[in-house]
């Protein structure tokens, strides 16, 4: 584990990576469809100033008795950061900044890419400092020190599944399959977005097993209770959209005009 890369905080330095990895995806693929309007310039600050909003505050309603949880500034201090409330944040701060400034262009296919490459980095951070999962008896497992174990409050000298790591190698391939295929194909405007959002809300779903979060209800963690209820309301969108027929075509060559748009 390593807390600080010289003396850097490493967690907060490869969230400044992911933060600077997707803006550079963003910019290029916006260049290449065209998106040059000044007003975008807002959309990016309502999904950065949403996104750091929840993801500080989206762990804070942990019990039903509200007394029980921190004050609001103080889970803005000290309380966990949460990459799930952090993309709900981003998400919603993009909706009331294009309503805001009149913005009606859709720009998941823009958030797409940029947003899978950007996790991928800030996992990084993650996958160096922070408890990595449950036990496993594969040789892939990582091994903590007494320090790092009584720092992350994780079992020493036990291998445990890099949980960070798995989901790295799964944000790596979606950008992979944004950037190199979907990006060229004839999908609906936005869709990849939603693509993208549906296959790691079932992925994190999954990861979770083996996360080793507190469980909060029913043998089930608080992130998994929140995909419950959000994962099947985006699958519900593109089961629908693909009995109208949206998706009809849709994994075909894109138009030149609109690959190049």
């Amino acid at each position: 584990m390593y807390e600080t890369l010289g003396p850097v905080p490493a967690h907060e330095l490869f969230v400044l990576l992911g933060v600077l990895a997707a803006g550079g995806v963003f910019a290029l693929e916006a260049r290449r469809r065209g998106h040059t309007d000044e007003r975008l310039a807002y959309v990016i600050l309502g999904a950065v100033v949403g996104g750091a909003v929840f993801m500080r505050l989206g762990t804070w309603m942990q019990h039903v008795d509200l007394r029980e949880n921190a004050s609001l500034a103080e889970q803005w201090l000290y309380g966990n950061r949460s990459i799930l409330g952090g993309l709900v944040g981003a998400w919603l701060g993009v909706h009331i900044a294009k309503r805001a400034v009149g913005y009606r262009a859709r720009t998941g296919d823009l958030f797409a890419p940029a947003v899978a490459l950007g996790m991928a980095v800030g996992r990084i951070g993650c996958l160096l400092t922070e408890a990595p999962g449950t036990a496993t008896a594969g040789g892939w497992g990582i091994t903590l020190d007494a320090a790092a174990a009584d720092r992350t409050g994780a079992p020493a000298g036990v291998g445990l599944h890099p949980s960070f790591g798995y989901e790295i190698a799964f944000h790596l391939l979606a950008f992979g399959l944004l950037w190199l295929w979907l990006r060229h194909r004839a999908l609906p405007p936005g869709e990849s977005f939603v693509w993208y959002v549906a296959s790691y809300g079932v992925f994190r779903f999954l990861v979770e097993l083996v996360r080793g979060n507190e469980i909060a209800w029913a043998g089930l963690t608080r992130p998994q209770l929140f995909l419950m209820a959000t994962v099947p309301l985006v699958l519900l969108r593109i089961v629908y959209q693909a009995r109208r027929g949206a998706y009809r075509g849709a994994l075909h060559p894109a138009p030149r005009e609109q690959v190049d748009a």
